[in-house]
Order: structure tokens, then C-alpha cells, then sequence
């Protein structure tokens, strides 16, 4: 007589049961109680439920798999841009939702407390390997940039600029605010043509061009990103500059000599809170007695910078490893311990920013055959989505914040 076979069925741990299904949505919807300004509307398949007082911003969510209450679980607001990226739910006001979560950010520090230990954990781990030394920051910066600039170029302004424009009117559109940024920054550099520009962080080489071009002066820019290098040295060649403008590919720690002036756009956030100081130390060292240094900066609440610099968030996992932002009070700590640098102007770009991201966007999801042609998945393109949605709505909560900064060096008096 032959032997039955036998099946054998796996039955769900505890932990598994506990994270998964109807328990995880239980207690999803209860932490969403907590949430006290605006409104949020969660409607999953022949039901709707209202949570918060409505005095605030206003978003609707749309439920299509309830894993997506178990990803809250295992990993708190990152999983919530994981369960984006993977199509569980969806919104038709994705910078709404962002905007309410970050207009409660106890009810939200509430599910990311419950997320799983050892998923946080992993994350701490995969960001501590991403430290930005000479290796780690260009190991990081490839990461993101050498995504193509053919990628960049599909939602960015001619110049391709990957920083916030500034808007000098309500009906400005993206490429000239693009270069009014530009110019903001040259005047407050007070650039004329017998200066020597350091810029630390090329980009695409908008601003080299644009500071050479317009104020005449002779620029020297410095880029980690074998990509960005070649592409910004061909855009000076085209502009016939190779005289007046240098393209190198170096960190800045290995630059010497002093230059008149120094710009960094939005660089400092790739620098790493363990190397501000060495940061701030070499700029100042950079530049000769009298010189200005102009940073534009995204920065974080004072309040919250020491929260922001011990966890890992979306921006961190899954788009710029590695990355951190400052805060006003931290950065002005750096200056006043190693550098004899003194802030004499501060500007605030937070909602230029904001509006910038709805600029990228609009021209992101208008180029998804694009996006798809270059070799691109929907996973990928939603994940982008995700992440310029997510910063539009920190800005204009001012959870996060962009200023543009000058510093000055001992002997700099105001040119009249």
C-alpha cells in the first residue's frame, strides 16, 4: 500500500499575524486618530473613514491592498513610500498627503516609534555605510546623478539647474527663474571680472557658464560626478570658455590655492553631518582676506536637526544615500568654531522652492514614455513621483527649508 502524500501547510507566525491583514489595519487606523490638523480621508473598497478636525490640509487616500497597513507597521513613513512605489495606494493629491503628514508629525512619529526595530536598524546600518569620505561620497553621488543626464534633462530647465529656482514674479515660469537664481547669487558674490570664482559642487555647469558669460569673471568648478564633469566640460567647450572657465573632477577637500569669491548650490547636503566642520574649515580656507562665499542650503528645523540626523527617511533610503540636512543654528555653530567667516545676508527660498518641485513634476509625469524609454520601471517612475511630491510638501509645510547664505572674511566691506 503506497503512502499518501502528505502537504504540509505553513500557518503564520505570530509576528507575521500581528503585522499583517486586519490586525495591522486596526492599528494603523487608530495611531490615525491622533492626527489634529486637517483632514484626512482614507477610502478603501465600500468604505470611507474621516480622521482629524479639518482645520488644516486636506487629503484623500485611496486603499487598494491592505499590505499596505502592514508596511506602515514594519517600517512607518518609509514604508509608506514603499507601499507608494509598488501601486497599494494612490491619492489625486499626493503633495496634500504629504503636507498633512508633516502638518502631524506626532501622529506620524507615532507609527514610525512602532515600526519594526530591526527594519530601522537596517536602514541606520545601510546609512552609516554611506559616510561621505573621498570614496563614500563619490560611491553616493554616482548613485543618484549617474542616473543619465538624458534622465535630468526630461523635467529640468535648459540650464539644467537640479536646485531651487527663485520666481521674481507670479507668472514667472521655470527656466527664467532658473537664471534669476543665478543672477541672486552673483549679486550677492558682488562678481566682477577681475574675480577668480570657486564653485564647489558643478552640477551641470549652469552657474560656471552663467557667472562667466554675464559678470565676466574667470571660474574655477569642481564636481565628483564623472557625468556631470563630462557634460559640464562640454557645455563650456560649446560656449567657447575653456579659457575663462576650469572643469575639474575633484573632492573638495583635495582643492588649494585661494580664490576671490565661492558659490556651493545646494551641495552641503551631500557633505554628511560628520564633515561639516572640515567643510566650512576648507571653504574658508578657499578664499582670500575680504572674499564672499555664497551657499544655498536645504536645511532642517533647529528643533528638529538632532530627530532628522539619527533617522532614515525616504530621501535617504531610496534617493541620496548618505545625505543630510543642516540646520541654521548648526551651520552658523560651524562658522563661529572653525572659520573666521561672519554671515551678512540670509535669504529665504523655501516656497520657490516648493514651487519648483511642482515645475519638475508637471514636466516628470509629462515624460513617463520618456522615463520608460530610457529603461525606467513604473516602480521607478512612482518612487520619483513619490520623492518630488514628498519634498514639495515638507517645503511648503516649512518642515524643511532652502536659504541662500553669504559669508564674508575678515577685510570685506560692503561694495557701494
Amino acid at each position: 500500500m503506497s503512502n499518501p502524500s502528505v502537504r504540509f501547510v505553513r500557518l503564520p507566525t505570530l509576528r507575521e499575524h500581528w503585522r499583517g491583514g486586519a490586525f495591522s489595519r486596526r492599528i494603523v487606523m487608530r495611531m490615525l486618530e491622533g492626527i489634529s490638523t486637517g483632514t484626512l480621508t482614507v477610502v478603501e473598497e465600500g468604505s470611507r473613514r474621516v480622521f482629524g478636525p479639518g482645520n488644516g490640509p486636506e487629503a484623500v487616500v485611496h486603499v487598494h491592498s491592505d499590505e499596505v497597513f502592514a508596511s506602515l507597521l514594519r517600517s512607518g513613513i518609509v514604508g509608506s513610500g514603499e507601499a507608494y512605489m509598488q501601486g497599494l495606494w494612490s491619492s489625486p493629491d499626493l503633495v496634500a498627503v504629504i503636507r498633512l503628514f508633516s502638518a502631524n508629525m506626532q501622529a506620524m512619529q507615532a507609527i514610525d516609534s512602532n515600526a519594526s526595530w530591526s527594519k530601522k536598524l537596517v536602514r541606520k546600518l545601510m546609512h552609516i555605510g554611506n559616510a561621505n569620505s573621498k570614496t563614500g561620497s563619490a560611491r553616493n553621488i554616482s548613485a543618484h546623478y549617474d542616473l543619465g543626464n538624458d534622465f535630468f534633462s526630461l523635467f529640468l530647465d535648459p540650464t539644467m539647474m537640479y536646485s531651487a529656482a527663485v520666481y521674481p514674479r507670479a507668472d514667472a515660469v521655470l527656466e527664467e527663474a532658473a537664471v534669476h537664481k543665478l543672477d541672486l547669487l552673483c549679486q550677492q558674490l558682488e562678481l566682477t571680472p577681475e574675480d577668480h570664482l570657486l564653485e564647489i559642487g558643478t552640477g551641470w555647469g549652469g552657474m560656471a557658464i552663467h557667472a562667466a558669460t554675464h559678470y565676466g569673471c574667470k571660474v574655477t568648478t569642481t564636481t565628483i560626478s564623472q557625468e556631470q564633469y563630462e557634460y559640464a566640460r562640454d557645455k563650456v567647450a560649446e560656449a567657447g570658455l575653456q579659457e575663462q572657465v576650469e572643469v575639474l573632477c575633484r573632492d573638495y577637500r583635495e582643492l588649494q590655492g585661494q580664490y576671490d569669491k565661492l558659490v556651493s548650490i545646494e551641495m552641503v547636503e551631500a557633505v554628511g553631518h560628520q564633515y561639516y566642520g572640515e567643510y566650512f574649515s576648507r571653504c574658508s580656507h578657499l578664499l582670500k582676506p575680504g572674499g564672499l562665499f555664497a551657499m544655498q542650503a536645504i536645511t532642517v528645523q533647529d528643533q528638529r536637526y538632532s530627530q532628522a540626523r539619527d533617522s532614515v527617511d525616504f530621501i535617504k533610503r531610496y534617493i541620496f544615500p548618505g545625505g543630510g540636512l543642516p540646520s541654521i543654528e548648526v551651520i552658523s555653530g560651524h562658522l563661529a568654531r572653525g572659520t573666521d567667516l561672519q554671515i551678512v545676508n540670509l535669504r529665504d527660498i523655501t516656497l520657490d522652492y516648493a514651487r519648483t518641485l511642482a515645475d519638475w513634476r508637471e514636466r516628470f509625469l509629462a515624460a513617463r514614455e520618456e522615463v520608460a524609454a530610457q529603461g525606467f520601471d513604473r516602480t521607478f517612475e512612482r518612487m520619483w513621483e513619490f520623492y518630488l511630491c514628498y519634498c514639495e510638501g515638507g517645503f511648503r509645510e516649512r518642515i524643511i527649508s532652502t536659504v541662500q547664505i553669504t559669508m564674508a572674511k575678515p577685510g570685506y566691506r560692503f561694495q557701494q
